[in-house]
């Protein structure tokens, strides 16, 4: 096990929010986390409420809220006041087209600033509010609205021409797409729209327990899983952000994820705007000049981004950072998939201060497990349970079948979380059993391997099941077989994730061919176009080998642990139920 430790006599500046992590943990309860935020009157809340309105009732209607900076390197800025207005607006406009409380409100947009504003309106106006990644296929979206049953979409032409128009006759309950720019057929211009709103809106109260974000995530078998966040969730994202990337008003703070995926979401609208920070928010993809140019020149002071991104700027070497001021950067975190070990280390040589991984999943709603500014880092490893969270390491006992945990150092086994947290999942969207089976003895069982050192640190092992980790996106393998299945030359699919040092895993797909099809480069490029169209370049195989038959359960279940072992040279295993094949 990883012993390495950065630690103040590295030189890392330590003020932070947090200065005695024992003393917290062993005092800290979640009424105490509630106390951080306002409320509404009777026990309501509302987290537009927390995000924008308390501040600009606080007198701070005049501070940065947004910046925005276009491809183009234009920037635009938004005022808590502004971002306050425009969120009304948006509220008065989903009103004026009938949706009422309890209605589901889509985003399909890229990093612009009507899906920041669309996503406040929407849970000012009580609805609730879902994203989409703007690479997605159609066959992602549909799948996602469908399971949703999605009542309004928030998008741009160009994506609803693309990706949604051919799918309006599988959506009965899409009732209005609302476009930003160009006129599209069956579509509402929103900014026509907003432009005659009243910038007045009272924020809907709602129940603490009720829907506010509906985020999916992929499943190893069948469908995506809705997964359902509610109101109270915002205590946990104030809390988590104030502690774990120990955010304070003020802030210059940049995530650099997409808010089409959850981290986009927690911690790229509500957690930034709940602790009051001034929130980057670059249109443009990752380039290297582009990154350090906006820490430089926005003088950023918490950056929180992804693994990928992070092995991307150690590949283009020091030389590329000559030359800039990062003095202003005060804390740098990570999150998505395992940071390594290295990227650490590079990140204290390179900035003067470590990367602080931290760990957590769509159904956690926020940072569960960090590294923290005060205390030591240990390249590598997840780091140590927020306040306020238990965290342990579990085992079924082979007698009783209950679960056991595992308290000694090294052990490996589940992660699982004492359930009760205010962000945690509240189920998966009409899968009730499903969502049962993550719950046993008191524990969320997260489904993630791994094992907690002498200090308490936990590192992770590895995916319990198939799910394949590719540049911070979670994605399950049977979409994707799905996908490919459809084209008329495949008989079989089997999907896997195989190492990648920049991405991390990348989505590597097995196919069988039907009779009168032959293995050739022409239909194996055939095939990944295939992919891309339907699933969008996040989510395609980015490589497809050709197998006569492919390793299968006398059942008939494709083992992808099999096609694994024998992409990597690694040991077969058990290979008790394996109906003869041939590869």
């Amino acid at each position: 096990m990883e012993e390495t430790r950065i630690t103040k006599s590295d030189g890392v500046r330590i003020v932070s929010n947090m200065t005695d992590y024992d003393a917290l943990s062993a005092a800290f309860s979640w009424q105490q986390g509630r106390a951080l935020i306002d409320g509404l009157p009777g026990g309501k809340m509302n987290i537009a409420h927390e995000a924008v309105d308390r501040h600009v009732s606080a007198g701070y209607a005049d501070q940065l809220a947004l910046r925005w900076i276009t491809k183009s390197g234009q920037r635009h800025d938004f005022t808590y006041g502004d971002l306050q207005r425009e969120a009304n607006r948006f509220a008065n406009v989903l009103r004026a087209q009938g949706f009422q409380k309890g209605d589901r409100v889509y985003a399909l947009l890229g990093r612009v600033p009507q899906l920041y504003i669309a996503a406040l309106g929407t849970l000012k106006a009580g609805c609730t509010f879902c994203p989409l990644f703007s690479a997605f296929g159609p066959e992602p979206i549909r799948a996602r609205m469908e399971i949703g049953g999605a009542n309004a979409l928030v998008t741009s032409a160009r994506l609803y021409k693309r990706k949604v128009k051919g799918l309006r006759p599988d959506l009965p309950d899409l009732r209005q797409v609302f476009v930003i720019d160009d006129a599209a057929e069956n579509t509402l211009p929103l900014a026509d729209l907003m432009r005659v709103a009243p910038d007045h809106f009272k924020t809907e109260p709602m129940d603490p327990e009720e829907t506010a974000l509906l985020h999916f995530t992929s499943g190893t078998t069948g469908k995506p899983k809705g997964v359902v966040h509610v109101h109270d969730a915002v205590v946990a994202h104030n809390w988590t952000g104030h502690i774990a990337l120990d955010l304070r008003a003020g802030d210059i703070y940049w995530c650099t994820a997409d808010p089409g995926w959850v981290t986009g979401t927690s911690y790229g609208i509500v957690a930034p705007l709940t602790n009051r920070t001034s929130m980057i928010v670059d249109e443009a993809e990752f380039d290297v000049t582009r990154w350090y140019d906006i820490l430089q020149n926005e003088r950023v002071t918490v950056w929180y981004t992804a693994p990928t991104a992070i092995r991307m700027l150690m590949k283009a070497g020091t030389e590329a950072m000559q030359g800039y001021d990062f003095s202003a950067l005060r804390f740098m975190a990570s999150v998505g998939e395992p940071l390594n070990p290295e990227a650490v280390i590079w990140g204290n040589a390179s900035f003067g201060q470590p990367f602080h991984d931290n760990w957590w999943q769509t159904e956690t709603g926020g940072i569960m497990i960090a590294n923290y500014a005060a205390a030591d880092v240990k390249p590598g490893s997840m780091g140590q349970p927020l306040p306020g969270i238990t965290a342990g390491i579990v085992e079924m006992d082979g007698d009783s079948g209950a679960l056991r945990e595992v308290t000694e150092p090294g052990a490996m086994g589940e992660l699982a979380l004492r359930a009760g947290w205010p962000s945690m999942m509240r189920g998966y969207l009409h899968e009730q059993a499903r969502y049962d089976k993550c719950f046993r003895d008191g524990w969320y069982l997260t489904g993630d391997l791994a094992m907690r050192d002498a200090d308490g640190y936990f590192w992770f092992v590895g995916r319990a099941d198939d799910l394949i980790k590719s540049a911070g996106h979670l994605i399950g393998p049977f979409e994707v077989e799905s996908a490919l299945m459809e084209h008329p030359a495949v008989a079989e699919v089997g999907v896997i994730g195989i190492p990648d040092e920049t991405a991390g895993e990348l989505v590597k797909a097995y196919v069988a061919l039907k009779p009168g099809y032959e293995p050739s480069e022409d239909l194996r490029l055939d095939l990944l176009g295939h992919a891309r169209k339907h699933l969008g370049p996040a989510v395609a195989p980015k490589d497809i080998a050709f197998r006569q038959n492919l390793p299968k359960t006398r059942s008939g279940k494709i083992m992808r642990r099999l096609l694994k072992a024998r992409e990597l040279g690694l040991p077969e295993g058990d290979i008790s139920t394996l109906e003869s094949d041939e590869s």
